[in-house]
């Protein structure tokens, strides 16, 4: 039965001239993927044959090619014919259509406070009670995934407006294991056993940490991550939230606090080339003391990206794995991760769209993207099983186990405070000034944009 339904819905998503259906990544049936969600989708939502939907976003390259092997088997389960377009200049881009009113029908937007930024103009339609229902039940962490997504609208009520899809961590610490097991060491599973292997390296002759906050003009983008860390390890997730919204300031105690976790761990003895060298070092060239001959370090604090810059031929799971960076046993905290991620807006309103967002509450819309390479999800019901490599399958555990998710908070904070003063300040922090005086500065600067 069930193969007879599809090769059904082939031909109707076929006649419907749907552009990516003809090429499946997948064989339907096949494999451990989720197709009775399919089967499910269609049964609700396939007379819509013939409609067509239009999705602006981010992804272009490889991203889009993925993105588009995912929307083959949207459109083969709906008949709707869906067209993607990418742009490297999507910001821009998706705010000129709105005012035209010319917008595709679903945006896919990396920051969520562009979003919010349309959702005030009336440029976003908001989603439905059900919606949000669903995302606190079938996401982990999923009161966060509203939160992020919750946004004011034209008349000041706040509405959800987003869907997120596809997220990255970024709570992750890097390691050799050969390094760890000729040493004697175990990986950490709380911030006070982190804080206690540090401290034993060091009382071991080994420098525990690699921490670079190089980046050319962006120097200093690193440590905001680590703050941002702390934050959500040493304050609760509304303090984080209120923080991003200068609700609460950049020199309160509690954010000063935080500034100060992250200086415990940059210190002379704890960091390679002492702390004096931590803002000069090339965030790019930090984790490559991992891998020399003794190593230089033990461990480096980075996202999922950064095995893009381990020395080429780097194995992962043999010469270079990652754990969770750990929340306080001692503190009721949850496990909170930091990371960031896409969330789909609707920024012209049709049924075609809405059907989309009930597409991606179904397994299949993410077991297709996340079996190849590049996502996780933070969807409670897809099957593990189906990463692509080790390295995502491990990272989805973290995100799936997180109690709190929370987006970088310097991406949501105004550009001149989350990409400015607080770049500059992290690095007058490294290079001595106090952490009240940094968080004074920095306050000062916001207080000046009122």
């Amino acid at each position: 039965m069930k193969s007879r339904l599809y090769v059904s819905a082939a031909a109707l998503a076929l006649m419907a001239g749907g552009a990516f259906a003809q090429d499946l990544k997948f064989p339907v049936g096949e494999g451990a993927f989720n197709w009775a969600s399919m089967d499910a989708f269609k049964a609700a939502h396939g007379d819509l044959a013939g409609q067509e939907l239009t999705i602006a976003g981010p992804w272009l390259g490889p991203d889009q090619e993925l993105l588009e092997s995912m929307l083959a088997y949207f459109e083969l389960a709906s008949g709707i014919d869906a067209k993607y377009v990418g742009s490297d200049a999507f910001e821009i881009q998706v705010r000129i259509d709105a005012e035209a009113g010319s917008a595709a029908n679903v945006s896919a937007f990396p920051q969520p406070g562009l979003a919010a930024d349309l959702a005030r103009l009336g440029q976003l339609a908001p989603l439905t009670a059900a919606d949000a229902a669903w995302l606190q039940e079938n996401y982990a962490a999923g009161q966060s995934w509203v939160d992020l997504s919750t946004f004011a609208g034209p008349d000041g009520n706040p509405a959800l407006f987003g869907f997120f899809y596809k997220i990255d961590v970024k709570s992750l610490v890097w390691y050799s294991p050969e390094n760890f097991e000729d040493a004697g060491y175990a990986v950490p599973e709380t911030m006070e056993d982190l804080k206690a292997l540090t401290e034993q390296m060091v009382a071991d002759g080994v420098t525990p940490w690699c921490i670079g906050l190089g980046s050319g003009a962006a120097t200093g983008w690193p440590a905001t991550d680590w703050v941002e860390d702390m934050m959500l390890r040493v304050n609760t997730p509304a303090d984080y939230d209120a923080w991003v919204r200068n609700e609460l300031k950049f020199n309160d105690p509690k954010v000063v606090a935080a500034i100060e976790e992250f200086g415990w761990f940059v210190q002379d003895a704890y960091v390679a080339g002492g702390k004096g060298a931590v803002s000069t070092t090339d965030f790019r060239d930090s984790p490559k003391g991992l891998f020399s001959s003794p190593p230089q370090c033990m461990m480096h604090r980075q996202a999922s990206f950064i095995p893009a810059f381990f020395p080429e031929g780097t194995q992962m799971g043999v010469d270079a794995d990652f754990f969770y960076f750990p929340s306080y046993a001692g503190k009721d905290l949850g496990k909170p991760v930091l990371g960031a991620g896409t969330v789909f807006g609707i920024t012209k309103d049709s049924p075609t769209a809405r059907a989309f967002i009930e597409w991606l509450k179904t397994p299949i819309a993410h077991e297709i993207w996340m079996a190849q390479k590049g996502f996780l999800t933070p969807h409670k019901g897809v099957n593990v099983e189906l990463y692509g490599d080790a390295t995502l399958k491990k990272m989805g555990g973290i995100l799936l186990g997180a109690d709190t998710f929370r987006f970088d908070g310097s991406d949501l904070m105004p550009g001149a405070i989350g990409a400015g003063a607080f770049w500059t300040g992290m690095v007058d922090y490294t290079g001595g000034k106090a952490a009240q005086a940094v968080a004074d500065a920095i306050q000062t600067t916001w207080d000046a944009m009122q």
